[in-house]
């Protein structure tokens, strides 16, 4: 498995080469001319010269012939020295430890061939050019035994310190000087004319948001553009932050910047002073990346949409004025088409839009054997209600028929004003028992409910006549059915009005 290479960052780079080269003079110094202490020799002179100064003390006591204060000199020696470990008194005639303080006889180990080290030293003690004994020294070792100890040891703590140290201050300090290399901080005027060719408006910021390049365009969009924009936050031009949306508090190029994806499509209205109509735009954020991938920058670029969006706005107000204007010819076709179909006085269907209507009905009801009745009806005695009452009234009496006859209809049924006050009605899937009742029922209505209706006539009795006939009768066209309808509604009429006759052979 193969593992990416931590993306350092020039000046990371830079600084680390220079902490590296600052601590290898310091070794050389060190190792050649003695720049920095020798620990060891300060350690070996220090720890003879104590162990002679505890020897001395022994010596006294020993001399003072009170050798139950021994321990306690030992003790408060061990206790005053921050490297001892522990300390013993031996004799040499029988090499017993006749005192010690610490756990000398478990911590001490004799050094070899008997010179002393850094960790034992041995201190003879004579009586009479005669050596007595030895003062044994243990001492804790000079060199670290953990990862920790050595980090405290001050040769190595003096090195890391130093790198450190000049790391923060060479990283800061090129950081600094390097802001004045940066290709980005500083534009070549060769680019700047370049980008001010472009039509579209682009704004250059560093990877702080600082504004590094503002081309011509971009400087047209509002009259404060005009004005130096370098070294200036994008995020401090009001005239334009103000209106840019954010995410988390932040605006779109610094989220570009953060996810190194582009962030488009973002519709601003830039106000203009002194004008009405504000400028639209759409903006897009593209982040720049150096050769390590890692953001630099972030590219801004305005694209002016207020033509399109005026023209769009037009076309909108276009489109709505065309569709007023459909839907006034439709509403003007529908009322043509009422006209040209119905009745104005009753609004049923006039005879021409009737035989339009029955025929797929006729020839459908023939070709599947279906029931499709007609029913012819006729007001009764109608010319006296024009003798009597006037035409108005004669009127007020067809519309009442009408309007009574197509309370009693079903949605498909077809009603026909058929001339004068005669209607023609057809009604598809009924048998001719069926389509009896349905007209004897309105032949009833008729007769209760229509003369009531007549305004500014009291008790005025208006009764209907009616003829049925059926498709199963043999009629082979419509106006045949009608016919023989018609014929029921005169043997209706002759046989005393106000009834309803089934139309049948003995006719």
């Amino acid at each position: 498995m193969a593992f990416a290479k931590p993306k350092l960052s020039p000046v990371t780079r830079i600084a680390l080469g220079l902490v590296s080269l600052a601590v290898s003079i310091v070794l050389v110094l060190a190792l050649f001319f003695g720049v920095m202490p020798d620990r060891i020799e300060s350690a070996r002179k220090v720890r003879e010269v104590l162990s002679e100064s505890i020897a001395q003390q022994v010596v006294v006591v020993l001399q003072a012939s009170d050798p139950s204060r021994l321990d306690a000199v030992l003790q408060r020696a061990l206790d005053g020295g921050n490297d001892l470990r522990s300390i013993g008194v031996r004799r040499a005639a029988d090499g017993r430890v006749i005192a010690e303080a610490g756990a000398h006889q478990a911590t001490w180990s004799a050094p070899q061939d008997g010179h002393t080290t850094l960790e034992a030293v041995v201190v003879p003690i004579t009586a009479d050019k005669i050596r007595w004994g030895d003062v044994e020294v243990a001492f804790t070792p000079v060199y670290p035994d953990s990862i920790l100890g050595w980090l405290k040891y001050p040769p190595v703590a003096t090195v890391l310190l130093i790198a450190l140290l000049g790391f923060i201050a060479f990283y800061l300090y090129l950081r600094r000087v390097l802001e004045y290399l940066d290709p980005l901080a500083v534009i070549p005027e060769r680019v700047r004319m370049a980008y001010d060719t472009f039509q579209e408006a682009v704004l250059v910021l560093d990877k702080q948001g600082r504004v590094v390049l503002a081309n011509e365009a971009f400087r047209r969009l509002h009259p404060a553009a005009t004005e130096n924009l370098s070294g200036k936050a994008a995020s401090s031009l009001a005239w334009l932050a103000d209106r840019v949306p954010t995410v988390e508090s932040r605006h779109p190029w610094f989220s570009a910047m953060q996810t190194k994806q582009p962030v488009t499509g973002i519709a601003l209205e830039l106000g203009q002073p002194n004008q009405e109509e504000a400028l639209e735009v759409i903006m897009n954020c593209t982040p720049i990346e150096d050769g390590y991938g890692a953001a630099r920058g972030c590219m801004v670029i305005f694209y002016d949409v207020t033509a399109l969006h005026r023209t769009n706005r037009k076309l909108l107000q276009t489109l709505d004025q065309l569709a007023a204007s459909k839907q006034e010819i439709e509403d003007k076709n529908k009322e043509l088409e009422k006209l040209a179909t119905r009745d104005p006085l009753t609004g049923c269907l006039n005879r021409r839009a009737l035989f339009e209507a029955i025929e797929p009905i006729f020839r459908k009801a023939q070709d599947d054997s279906q029931e499709l009745c007609c029913i012819m009806g006729d007001i009764d005695h109608f010319k006296s209600f024009n003798d009597r009452y006037g035409h108005s009234v004669g009127d007020q009496v067809i519309k009442a028929v009408a309007r009574t006859i197509g309370s009693g209809l079903r949605e498909g049924d077809l009603l026909c004003r058929y001339g004068g006050e005669e209607f023609c009605v057809f009604l598809p899937g009924l048998t001719t028992e069926q389509a009896a009742a349905i007209t004897d029922r309105l032949r009833s209505q008729i007769e209760d409910e229509a003369g009531r209706s007549i305004r500014d006539q009291e008790s005025l009795t208006i009764t209907s006549s009616f003829g049925i006939s059926s498709i199963r009768q043999g009629s082979a066209t419509p106006e045949l059915l009608i016919d023989l309808a018609d014929q029921a509604l005169y043997h209706s009429k002759k046989t005393g009005r106000n009834r309803v006759t089934i139309w049948s052979e003995a006719m």
